[in-house]
């Protein structure tokens, strides 16, 4: 399982920093995503696996999971939605005020 992870955790963290240097902006939008992904997999996954366990402290329990974990992946998907939006938004203006989408603005479409 945890070589699984590990490598479902290479793949999103290389297509993101392949896609994060492409010259448009869709791909490295994408590529920013990517790389989120990787990031909260790895912060869940620092939680240590423990599957059928609750995440809750109860009365004769001995083995749970920890919930810290799982509240920064939670936190960090909200953030990354809202600035993968932002960013967006952003580029579709630039987009619009440039004429072309690459990411340095100087090359014409």
């Amino acid at each position: 399982m945890e070589a699984l992870i590990s490598l479902v955790i290479g793949v999103f963290t290389t297509c993101g920093v392949y896609l994060t240097l492409r010259g448009r902006t869709f791909p490295v939008v994408l590529g920013l995503t990517f790389l989120s992904y990787a990031v909260n997999l790895f912060l869940l996954v620092m939680g240590r696996l423990t599957i059928g366990s609750p995440p809750v402290i109860t009365d004769g329990i001995m083995n749970y999971a920890d919930p810290l974990p799982q509240a920064l992946v939670l936190t960090a998907i909200v953030i990354s939605f809202a600035m993968t939006a932002f960013v967006i938004i952003l580029s579709l203006k630039a987009h619009m005020e440039l004429g072309n989408d690459h990411v340095d603005g100087k090359h014409k479409s």
